[in-house]
């Protein structure tokens, strides 16, 4: 008998059954929650939807294995059912962000090519705008109408869909990184990635992530979304999942549900924690919030940390996890969480990392700032028809090239810094704009913080800082700077500072640089010649 090479490249039957494997083992316990609709259903009621969305795919419209269909789509059961159906088919998910421009959309339209594209009732213009390649079908998610809620919502019982088996190598979901200054890459994530960064999650965490109450926050345009659902599936959790992100209802649902984890970003904490109702909701049920996306500061922590709730960062990227790093903490208090709020923690149980010199990739010591690699069985294959960007990240001996800069302390625990790409060089010396928008942070009057290099004549480059007060702060330059001048060395407090109403975004939505360096640079040259006037 010839032996298996590989069982990564082994068809097998429960390779992205989700909801059929979970129902087979808990079919009455409650999976999944949407209180925009009050639908709520068994684990069996998921799978049975996911069976039908299956037969759609494969039966109605005729896609195959491998093939990609796109999803335009707030959260919603709808989208649980594609990823579950596309689990069981073979079918390939591709997530559009809904907060991207048209242009943007077509072009990842025109590279996916999808078979089809499914879009949510509330971006109808959109979706009719986008160009789609011939004989593609637009099928849109509606409540109550149409011919997915006739042959998925209202349909009865399980479809004829039997469950494909899938190879762990197989793909699963393709999905886009947003980018501020080139095209955005299309990560293919297989189903070994999902497979063993739930895994990994679960293990790393101790079994307190996954049979968990979840509050699902993170968009499923993101690979966040699907990070944190599956992991629940996996370990037979209950999931609450509004169709977007309201810090009033989230609190409502955190008292409501009997929340114990949700994950957030730090702009998510700030709007809950200054909501009006924030200070009289019933926090008692909730464990653990895990922060993720960007660094989060100790001030938003704080009032969670007030009403007992534990706090921590997280880290990781589509590209290497999507989940790396957590900060457990163990049975530490909010004392001693306190202490390591900037710390992503270690690695997670089946991580390797290594911190290395940007230029020749060999390991700096303990407490030298270096560009973070990571290699796991959860990495991913690749950018999408884009083999030398692909061949810049996948290193080799698997290692994932991060562009992230960090440094480990003496502890052990990992702290970033800052991104390579932003990072630029002032009189010979090297300025990561996150660290000096960290300090800036910490002033009581700053609400949010972008800090670039603007051209200058003696050093080359200087750094420069747009700013937005906190509402009612009465701040100005002078005080931020004097500020800045205790806290970090003088060339890296910024030469510039202009306050905003707010920072431009880029459509992934986070702080789009290019745009504020442009600004500045104009600020700064017309600040040098009326200097020199």
């Amino acid at each position: 008998m010839a032996a298996v090479l590989s069982y990564d490249d082994l068809p097998m039957e429960w390779v992205g059954n989700w909801s059929g494997r979970r129902a087979a083992l808990t079919p009455e316990r409650l999976a999944l929650y949407e209180p925009d609709s009050e639908r709520c259903l068994t684990y069996r009621q998921a799978d049975r939807r996911a069976e039908r969305a299956a037969a759609m795919l494969t039966e109605t419209l005729g896609i195959g294995p491998r093939e990609p269909i796109c999803l335009l789509s707030r959260n919603r059961l709808e989208a649980v059912d594609l990823y579950l159906a596309c689990g069981k088919t073979g079918v390939v998910l591709a997530p559009l962000s809904y907060r991207l421009a048209q242009s943007e959309l077509s072009d990842l339209v025109r590279r996916i090519a999808p078979r089809a594209l499914f879009y949510d009732e509330a971006f109808a213009d959109l979706a009719g705008k986008l160009d789609l390649p011939a004989g593609a079908q637009r099928i849109e998610l509606a409540d109550g109408r149409g011919p997915y809620f006739e042959a998925v919502e209202a349909g009865e019982g399980p479809a004829s869909i039997q469950n494909r088996p899938l190879a762990l190598a197989d793909p699963y979901l393709y999905v886009h990184t947003g980018g501020t200054t080139a095209t955005p890459k299309i990560c293919v994530v297989s189903h070994r990635q999902m497979v063993w960064n739930a895994i990994d999650i679960l293990v790393t965490s101790g079994g307190s992530l996954g049979p968990q109450q979840e509050l699902l926050t993170f968009p499923l345009f993101h690979i966040g979304g699907w990070n944190t659902l599956t992991p629940v599936f996996y370990a037979g959790g209950y999931t609450v999942m509004p169709r977007s992100f309201d810090p009033g209802q989230a609190l409502e649902l955190i008292e409501g549900e009997g929340i114990t984890h949700f994950g957030a970003v730090e702009a998510m904490l700030q709007l809950m924690a200054e909501h009006p109702r924030f200070a009289g909701v019933d926090m008692s049920t909730l464990e653990q919030i895990t922060t993720a996306g960007a660094p989060c500061s100790s001030w938003t922590m704080q009032p969670f940390w007030q009403r007992g709730v534990r706090v921590s960062q997280s880290y990781g990227m589509t590209e290497a996890g999507p989940s790396n790093f957590l900060y457990i903490g163990d049975d530490q208090g909010i004392d001693e969480l306190r202490e390591h709020h900037d710390s992503v923690g270690t690695s997670m149980f089946h991580t390797d990392y290594r911190i290395v010199d940007p230029e020749g990739l060999e390991r700096v010591p303990a407490g030298e700032v270096g560009v973070l690699l990571m290699r796991s069985p959860h990495n991913f294959d690749g950018y999408l028809d884009e083999p030398e960007r692909s061949a810049d990240t996948l290193l080799a001996d698997g290692w994932v090239y991060s562009g992230d800069l960090a440094y480990q302390d003496d502890e052990g625990y990992v702290r970033l810094v800052g991104r390579v790409d932003n990072m630029f060089i002032s009189g010979g010396e090297n300025i990561a704009p996150e660290e000096v928008e960290r300090v800036l942070l910490r002033h009581a009057g700053v609400r949010k913080a972008a800090v670039v290099g603007v051209p200058d004549p003696r050093w080359g480059a200087v750094p420069a800082a747009a700013l937005v007060a906190r509402d009612g702060a009465e701040v100005d330059a002078a005080q931020i700077r004097q500020f800045a001048e205790r806290e970090l060395a003088r060339y890296k407090v910024p030469r510039l500072m202009r306050f905003f109403e707010e920072l431009p975004l880029t459509g992934a939505g986070k702080v789009d640089r290019n745009r504020v360096r442009e600004q500045l640079t104009r600020e700064n040259a017309a600040a040098s010649g009326e200097e020199q006037a």
